[in-house]
């Protein structure tokens, strides 16, 4: 059962680019701290500090190592063993030119593209050494025999050189053209789907709560125009989790007035939770499908519970909300629109690093209905002065 639907909304406390820049998908990158006149500074491509490069990164040095032990073997079962062996080597000395590539790439954006060059091949070579030292060892340390200085390191220190200036090359064609691009002008086209959704369904909130009660007219326009003002006036495409929870609480607020005692809104927010950056308008379309799924569509109304913590240096977000008692309707369940909406904006911006889940509850207690729980996993920033 999917409770979602094609409404969902969004609000961003910073905002997008101009309405033509989205529709042409031509927005500028993502603005973000100390970045001079909006735009962002030219990316490093030794920024390897990531999960998902290094895991891309090792699993395609893996993959030529394993077609290259495959030619040796017998068997498949031959080439599973010889490849299990060579990891041995070849793992460590690819994560160890990651680890230098990373602590070293404030200094590497200083210098010109061939000592970069220069660096990584010669990295390359020399882990590749290390790893032929580190299996002359092993074999000494089993069978006694003595290591044999020279020739023996050539090959390893040649292959190690040629996949570094692989992944090099690997490395400045993401950072410099094709994946900023191709994120910044999706996000740009993700976020100019939902936003008519939002300021729609917001406008018509407040529409109904003017005929209900005209003397919080007031108090809720004003909301209201804060809402519309961050989903409007910013230009970028990402923010921060407190900036977002301060945008949902507007929104709930305008909500609360409408549904009166029939809705319950509970907030448990860890304050170190808030500097995490997340993509604009992604909490709202949450909570407003909390609200359309649980509250609205329930005689009873609902409750909804917004929760934020760090938990293994990752913010948690998780929105939970109770389910009427009766099944709804296929009009009202939704087409997961605004879910899909959200996962693909998360991915985005943190790649693999991010996680989203979403679906039913069920208690223990086979009497107590179920409860819909979305939960958003984004990395925290990296503190200044580490890489």
């Amino acid at each position: 059962m999917d409770f979602t639907k094609p409404k969902a909304s969004d609000a961003s406390p910073n905002s997008q680019p101009a309405a033509w820049a989205l529709s042409t998908q031509f927005a500028s990158a993502p603005s973000g701290p100390g970045v001079a006149g909006g735009r962002d500074p030219a990316p490093s491509p030794f920024d390897v500090c990531h999960v998902g490069v290094v895991l891309r990164v090792v699993m395609g040095s893996q993959g030529v190592v394993a077609l290259g032990v495959a030619y040796l073997a017998n068997t498949p079962m031959d080439a599973v063993h010889r490849w299990s062996q060579s990891t041995v080597l070849t793992l460590p000395a690819s994560l160890l030119w990651l680890l230098v590539a990373c602590a070293s790439k404030r200094w590497l954006a200083r210098v010109s593209d061939q000592w970069q060059w220069v660096f990584a091949t010669a990295l390359g070579a020399l882990c590749g050494w290390l790893s032929q030292v580190q299996a002359a060892l092993l074999e000494q340390a089993f069978t006694g025999a003595m290591p044999v200085w020279g020739w023996p390191q050539m090959p390893a220190m040649l292959t190690g050189a040629s996949m570094a200036a692989v992944a090099l090359a690997w490395l400045r064609h993401r950072a410099h053209s094709q994946l900023p691009a191709h994120s910044a002008a999706r996000l740009a086209e993700l976020q100019a789907r939902i936003r008519p959704h939002f300021l729609f369904n917001t406008l018509n909130t407040a529409i109904a709560l003017v005929q209900i009660d005209p003397q919080r007219a007031e108090a809720v326009l004003e909301d209201l125009a804060e809402l519309f003002r961050q989903a409007l006036s910013s230009p970028s495409l990402r923010t921060t989790l407190d900036a977002e929870v301060d945008l949902a609480k507007r929104y709930l607020s305008i909500e609360a007035l409408r549904f009166g005692d029939r809705v319950t809104v509970r907030w448990e927010l860890d304050e170190d939770a808030g500097c995490a950056e997340v993509p604009a308008l992604i909490l709202q379309p949450l909570v407003e499908n909390a609200v359309r799924h649980g509250i609205e569509v329930s005689p009873q109304g609902g409750w909804i519970v917004v929760r934020t913590k760090v938990q293994s240096g990752r913010a948690v977000l998780t929105v939970s909300n109770s389910l009427p008692l009766a099944q709804p309707t296929q009009s009202t369940a939704g087409h997961g629109i605004a879910l899909r909406n959200v996962r693909q904006r998360l991915r985005l911006m943190h790649d693999v690093e991010a996680d989203f889940d979403a679906g039913l509850q069920r208690s223990a207690d086979p009497h107590q209905p179920p409860v819909y729980v979305v939960k958003v996993v984004v990395p925290m920033p990296r503190k200044e002065g580490r890489s």
